[in-house]
Formats: structure tokens, sequence, C-alpha cells
């Protein structure tokens, strides 16, 4: 169908990639990471710097690609459609699987702020009403989703700034340092056990290289809001997490399940904590719609190409692949309903990990075939050299991080990654072939 949709700006864009970084991946990381201490300030350095790599790398990606599709469009320079496939199916997998997640992380959130006790089952049927609500507010297309999420993702910015900025009036230095390593682990292992919290945290800033068929001029606008809302984010989550362990005991962190709320009670009262927790569900279901439509872009990139079903390149007079949403959303409203029972919602919490495994595969083929591409795009020759060396430490955080994310996540993503193979050589080698040798003539 043919659309008169607008397109976003590249302010839009950025603010997509703020939303899809901080309105999901803020909300509870202070609370996980009481758990491991104030020594977590190191796994965010790394994961900081990784992902400020990967970011320019991609950056670089969007500058240089002639190929749609995204982080499928970037594989496809070295591994071929194979390759498209690959890096757009597990990241699809990822998303399906973070979508679901982040809305019951929001929902949760919200029975805090309202004072509800809510049963497992009315939690996974208020996660599906939130994911179809965000899913039919993405109906009225790009520049729309743009407008909200520019409005929402202030709900998360504003009260985590407040706290990367004036906090240090309330920074207690004894209490930050009373809990470094509060499980007394070996260094390593410590360090380790917050990579994986924080690439999750992180996780986003791919979004505008998968939302680049939907952005304006998007050679210049993709590779400018991938690396400054990669590096905005970064700075403010590192402040702001770490200030708040100098502000709230890490016991009250531990049991809380609104740490921004519960620091702004502490800085001020509990009206003004009440209000931050609101701001940060509003921010929390804006990432919800942000994911939701990059979701949906990752489908509908794949099938342009042909390599994902056609129905879900068929769009709205809007640019919305409204038909494709339809689908994505019976396969997330059946996981939901998988957190009714206590044992799957902790089976849950893996399938968390696993999403952030399953999100750095593709990260791992954009990197391997990224000096395919600069050379084949007549990139520069020092441009090549610099992108090949970040290339190298990008590849060493990436492996570092899945190692970080534990066996289970790391057997069920190669499990994932492997059902994918083989679906795509049944749907693209196998099966033609079947019916080419069924048509061939016989003598």
């Amino acid at each position: 169908m043919k659309t008169t949709a607008k397109k976003m700006s590249v302010f839009q864009l950025t603010t997509l990639v703020a939303a899809n970084m901080m309105g999901a991946g803020i909300i509870m990381l202070p609370t996980k990471l009481a758990e491991v201490g104030t020594i977590s300030v190191l796994s965010w350095l790394i994961t900081a710097v990784g992902s400020l790599i990967l970011a320019h790398i991609f950056a670089q990606c969007g500058t240089f690609t002639t190929k749609r599709g995204g982080m499928g469009g970037y594989s496809e320079y070295m591994f071929g459609r194979t390759g498209h496939f690959m890096a757009n199916y597990a990241y699809a997998i990822s998303l399906v699987i973070a979508n679901v997640a982040i809305a019951i992380s929001a929902v949760g959130y919200a029975a805090v702020l309202f004072d509800l006790t809510l049963s497992p089952l009315q939690v996974s049927l208020a996660t599906i009403t939130l994911l179809w609500l965000a899913a039919v507010l993405n109906f009225g297309g790009n520049a729309k989703t743009g407008r909200i999420s520019n409005i929402t993702v202030w709900g998360a910015i504003l009260p985590v700034l407040f706290i990367s900025v004036a906090g240090w009036y309330w920074f207690d230095p004894t209490m930050y340092k009373s809990v470094w390593n509060p499980g007394q682990l070996p260094f390593f292992d410590a360090v380790s056990e917050a990579i994986a919290l924080t690439l999750w945290a992180f996780l986003g800033f791919e979004s505008a290289a998968a939302n680049m068929d939907a952005v304006e001029n998007p050679k210049r606008n993709v590779p400018i809001a991938t690396f400054f809302g990669t590096l905005a984010v970064a700075v403010i989550y590192v402040l702001s997490t770490n200030i708040m362990a100098g502000i709230v005991p890490n016991a009250d962190l531990l049991n809380s399940t609104a740490p921004f709320g519960l620091a702004f009670a502490h800085m001020f009262n509990e009206t003004v904590g009440r209000i931050v927790m609101a701001m940060m569900v509003i921010s929390c279901c804006g990432a919800i719609l942000c994911w939701q439509f990059t979701l949906a872009r990752v489908f509908k990139s794949s099938a342009d190409v042909g390599l994902f079903p056609k129905i879900f390149a068929k769009v709205n007079k809007a640019d919305a692949p409204v038909k494709g949403l339809f689908i994505i959303l019976a396969v997330q409203s059946l996981m939901a309903l998988m957190t009714t029972d206590a044992s799957l919602n902790r089976q849950f919490e893996n399938l968390v990990n696993l999403a952030v495994v399953t999100n750095v595969f593709p990260y791992i083929l954009c990197c391997l075939a990224v000096h395919v591409m600069l050379k084949k795009e007549g990139a520069g020759m020092a441009n090549r050299v610099s992108i090949m060396v970040l290339s190298v430490f990008a590849l060493a955080y990436s492996a570092y991080a899945i190692y970080a994310c534990g066996e289970g996540p790391i057997i069920g993503g190669a499990v994932a990654i492997v059902i994918g193979y083989i679906i795509y050589q049944l749907a693209f080698n196998v099966v033609p072939r079947a019916v080419r040798a069924k048509q061939r003539p016989t003598l």
C-alpha cells in the first residue's frame, strides 16, 4: 500500500533511542545492582565503553550502508542473505521477549504506585492490555510514535537528571563505601555479576539502525541518533545509580520495587516519591510504545526483502504494519499468560537474560561485517583501519557480556539461533529445491 506518512526527524529518532534505553532499562536497576554492591560502578564503566564502541560502529554502518534492513542489512555484506535473516531473526526474538518483560515491570511499578495487590493472573492480563495499547498507538505511524516518545521519555530523564546533578547534596560517601562488595565475591565475579544487568540497560542503542527505514535522511541521522543518544544515556546511568547508592541504605534498595520513588522520598517526602513513581511509569509505557514500534519495523524490513512472511510488510496509509503487529501481539499475549504461575515467573526472569544473549548475537555479526561494508562502499583506509581495531574491542566485550549472562541463557540462546538457522535452510533451500524437483519434467 502506498503511504503518505511523515518520517521521523533526527531529534525524534534520538529521543526514541533514549526512550528505548532509559524508559525501562533504568526503572529497576538500582534494586538489582544493590545485590552486587557499588563495585557495579566498574561494570557500568565497562558496559558504557563497550556500548559506545558498538554505537560508533553502528554509526559508521548507518553512514556507509546501501542495504535496507538495519542490522540485517549490515550483516549481509559479509554473510549474505543468511546473515541478514539471522541478525534480524535473533533481534526480533530478543525484542519479543524483552517487550513482555518491560510491560510486566511497568505493571508491577504501577501496582506499587496505586497500592494495589495483583494476583499473577491480573498482572498477566494488565501486561497484555498494556502491550496491545502500545501497539494500537503505533497504528498512527512513524511521526506520531516519535512525538509521543518525545514526551514520555522525560518521565525518566527529569528524575534521573535531578539525582545526577543535585543528588550530591544528599550523598553519603561512607554509606557508598560500606556496600562496595557486600557479598564478598571475588573481584572478577563481582564485576561480571552486574555486566548482564548493565547491558540490559543499554539495549536499545541499536534501535536507530533498526528504524532506519522510518527516518528522514538515514545516512546522516542514524549515526547522530545512535552515538549521541547512547552517550547521553551512559552518563546519566552511571551518575544516577551510583549517587542513589549513597542516598538510600542498601537494605532499603534491596527490598524496593520502586527505587527511584524511594530515593525521592528519602530526599524530600512520600508525596514527591509518588510523583516520581508516576513519571517513571509514564516513561516505561513510552518505552513499550517505542519497542513495539521497533519490533514491528524489524519484522517489516525483513519482510520487505523477502526473508520474513509477506504479511509483516503490509502497512496502512500511515506506514504502520498493522497486520504484522497483530501477529506479534498474539505471541506476546501467550508469553504474558505464561507468567500466571509463580515458578514460570522465575523462569521468565531467565528469559530476560536470554533476551540479552540473543540481542548480542546481531552485534557480533555486524562487527564482523563492518570492514567488508566499508571496503565495498569506498570508505577511506584510515577509517577502515580504525573501525577494524574498534571491532576487535567490541567483539571482546560482546563475548564477555554473553559469558556474564550465565550457562542457562547461553545454551538457550544457542538453541534459539540454531532453530532460526534450521528455519532459514528449510524455507529458502530445502523446500524450494524439493518444489523445483517436483516441477522438473521427467524424460
